[in-house]
């Protein structure tokens, strides 16, 4: 039998208000996604002004980190990214029912090594979406102290 850690409210919210303070401080509206090792969602918050598509493609790049244990842009990085035409995983993105996403904007939650949950963000460009998660998963390192993956390139 395996113990298994859990996220919980008190650190999807962590998460999220760090994500939103700083979408605001660069100046960008953004939905974010905290999911469950299931990709289940915790906690989806969407800002003022952010577009009414953030919500579900912020829960898919969660859903999609969490169960894939890596982050969605790695998918189609070249050269060996493996839904790159031509590689492994092509078509990967129209699995279950389209919700798979294969762009920046989603990044597995690690603790002390194992993936338990997602975080997905949609609003900003490539570059403002990965601020912004870099940023939840910091808070939830500070809130945990330590032993959270804190990064944009994560794959396990």
């Amino acid at each position: 039998m395996k113990t298994a850690w859990k996220l919980e409210q008190r650190e999807a919210r962590a998460m999220v208000d760090a994500a939103t303070a700083k979408a605001r401080e660069i100046d960008v509206a953004q939905t974010v996604c905290i999911v469950d090792d299931g990709g289940h969602p915790l906690l989806i918050e969407r800002m003022d002004g952010a577009r009414v598509t953030g919500p579900q493609i912020a829960w898919n790049k969660a859903f999609t980190a969490a169960g894939h244990t890596r982050s969605t842009h790695l998918f189609n990085t070249p050269p060996n990214g493996p839904a790159l035409p031509g590689n492994e995983a092509f078509g990967i993105q129209w699995s279950f029912e389209g919700r798979f996403a294969v762009f920046v904007g989603g990044f597995p939650i690690v603790y002390d090594g194992a993936v338990i949950g997602g975080i997905g963000l949609s609003g900003g460009n490539g570059e403002q979406d990965t601020a912004c998660g870099v940023a939840g998963l910091q808070a939830l390192s500070d809130l945990l102290g330590g032993k959270v993956t804190v990064a944009a390139d994560i794959k396990l």
